[in-house]
Order: C-alpha cells, then structure tokens, then sequence
C-alpha cells in the first residue's frame, strides 16, 4: 500500500492542563526501525495513565486525587509512572488496534495485513521479565494518538474475533492491568474478591475477569451504573462509597468474609477496605484516583497476616492470555463512547467527568 509522508496526531507538548494536548493534521508518519512494525491505527482506548502523565499526577509532590488539572506540586524530576522525566513532543495512547503495513529488517514480515493489539509494556526482549528495563507504549516512547504509529513486532498479536476495531481497543491495557492484579494475589474459585471503581476501565475488567477465575465478584460503584455491572457477572453490588462498608457488606453477604481487595481508587475508602478483609487476606492495588496517600494501621496489617501487592508491570504470558480470552469469547469488551481523533479533548473531558461504564476510544476512521 501507499503510505503518506505525514498524518493526523494529536502532540503531548509538556505536563499540564487539556491545553497541552495539540492536534496535528501533518505530523510526519514514522518509519520502523530493525525490529519494529508500521502500524495503521483504526483504534485507541483512553485510559488513566494518558491523564496521569498529562497532568504530572505521578510525581511524588502530588498527594490530590485524579483530577486531570494541572498540579502546581509538580516534581520535574518524577512526573511519569516510572518515575523519570519524559521527552516532548509524546504522542500517547497505549490501547491500539489497526493493521500492520509495513515491517522493519528484522521484524515478522507475516504480519503485514493483519489486524492486531499491542502489548502495552515495552520490553528488553532479551531479559523480558527484567521491570526496570521496561518501558511503557505512549509514555517512553509515541502511542497510538494518532493515524500510524510504530512498535517493536514482539510487543503485537493477530486478533481472530468478530469485534469492531474500537471494541478491540478496550482491551489491552485495562484488561492486563486487572489479569495482573488478580494474578499477582491469587485470585481462584475460593474467593470472595471486592472491586472498587468497578464501572470504569480496569474495574469492569476485574469484574469479568475474577468471575471468569470462578470467584465471587462484589463490584463497587455508583448505583446508576449497577445494571450493566450486573450483566458482566458481578454477585453482588454496592455504592461506590457506602457511608459504613462494613454493615453495607454485611446486610449484603452476611458473615462471608472477603478474600481479597482489589483496589484502583484508594482515598479516604482504604483504611475501611483493609478491615473488611479476612485475616490471611490479600490486597491488591494498581491505582489511586481517589488519592495516593491513605492512612494504614499497621496493627492491621501484621496481626490479621494480610498481604499487600502492587501491580503495574505485568509478565508478557499475561497478554497471551488475553488474546486467547478475546478469540474464545470469555470477556465482553465494554464501549462506552468513541470520538474522531480531531474531537479527542471533549472525549478527554468525558473520560475524566466517570460518569460512563467500561471504556472510552478514539477512532482514527470516523
């Protein structure tokens, strides 16, 4: 095929408000190096790390909630989720779907034509399982924001599934962040597994995958949005900050006890959600955007034998699986709304105002 010089995409220029966010109708299409593949983008899901590293919430100086403003307690040294300076101009976007055009000297040239996902997290694939040489897709190095965009050919996966392109972009990064969740404290059918935030993203991904372990699911989130939480197989469902948890959690299961916490919100909820939990309970944790700094009782911690894990970068068999989860039709994608690329700041806006169910996506077609 043709490809063109230059392409849509929407600029990162610096940390800060939307404003930073600059859209280019002629920004130059890049080429692959060595190992990489050319990508044609049709798809690419919003997620919270595109407003974190926007907005320079990562960054040890900022203890506020997700608000997706501009923080004045910004550290330039530690505004990334790993904790370096990032380089700009960055295109974001981790979540992408699209079909592969051209490939780099060494890459898999079978890939050409097929539609694909990404695996989010950039990789040494010569010591894959080695954290501190990862890096993440639309933060270390330019996302899916945009008409083409490349990546390393190991870092993609041919999708078989009857799914929309836009359906297959809410998958990849909220779906591996919650397999690794659930994975790193051992979710499996004996399990009673509590979910915060389980409306959006990461939260309703938890909540399909965690039944799909054969856990029971008890999803928390705004009464509005427990309809369709309840489709995706939740036992049962509770307001996204009930004023007492514990009698909310007993009129609602009785004496069952609850195995595991899976938490992306933290807050002011933490400290009730870590004395619901059974002793010999296990907390998991891969995001805070109710607040990163909460109050902890380590009486709590160490009498009830509790085990707290947190969870970001997840082993490369996790994005394996998922792709074989797509192709069986074990989960559901959850499409809340798309926007047109050139209309990305109001579908930022509506991202961040939560008032929808699964995940929002950027289409590069419409």
């Amino acid at each position: 095929m043709n490809i063109p010089e230059t392409m849509a995409a929407m600029v990162l220029t610096g940390h800060g408000d939307i404003e930073k966010l600059v859209y280019h109708a002629d920004w130059p299409v890049p080429q692959p190096a060595d190992y990489e593949v050319l990508i044609e983008v049709s798809a690419c899901g919003m997620n919270n790390t595109d407003v974190n590293t926007r907005s320079g919430w990562y960054s040890k100086g900022v203890s506020d909630a997700t608000t997706g403003n501009a923080y004045d307690t910004v550290d330039s040294e530690d505004p990334s989720w790993g904790g370096q300076p990032l380089s700009f101009p960055r295109i974001q976007g981790a979540d992408i779907c699209g079909t592969v055009v051209a490939a780099g000297n060494r890459a898999d040239r079978s890939l050409i034509g097929k539609r694909v996902i990404a695996d989010c997290w950039l990789r040494d694939w010569n010591d894959p399982m080695n954290r501190d040489k990862t890096g993440y897709f639309g933060s270390e190095c330019n996302g899916g924001f945009a008409e083409y965009t490349t990546i390393d050919y190991r870092n993609v996966g041919p999708v078989k599934s009857t799914m929309t392109d836009a359906e297959l972009a809410t998958f990849s990064c909220s779906y591996t962040t919650a397999e690794g969740m659930l994975s790193r404290a051992g979710v499996n059918n004996e399990d009673t597994v509590l979910v915060t935030g389980a409306s959006g993203g990461v939260g309703s991904a938890l909540v399909q995958l965690a039944r799909r372990r054969g856990a029971t699911v008890i999803g928390m989130a705004a009464e509005e949005k427990h309809a369709r939480l309840e489709s995706l197989g939740a036992d049962v469902l509770l307001p996204r900050s009930p004023e007492n948890l514990s009698d909310a959690l007993q009129a609602a299961i009785g004496t069952r006890k609850i195995s595991v916490v899976a938490d992306i919100v933290g807050g002011d909820t933490f400290p009730a959600l870590i004395e619901c939990l059974q002793r010999g309970g296990r907390y998991t944790c891969s995001g805070a955007i109710a607040g990163p700094v909460a109050p902890l009782d380590l009486r709590t911690l160490y009498l009830n034998d509790l085990t707290f894990t947190g969870s970001t970068v997840v082993e490369p068999s996790i994005f394996k699986d998922l792709l074989a989860y797509i192709e069986s039709d074990e989960i559901k994608p959850l499409l809340a709304a798309t926007y047109p690329l050139s209309d990305f700041h109001q579908g930022q806006k509506d991202f961040i105002e939560k008032k929808h169910v699964g995940n929002i996506v950027v289409s590069m077609t419409e």
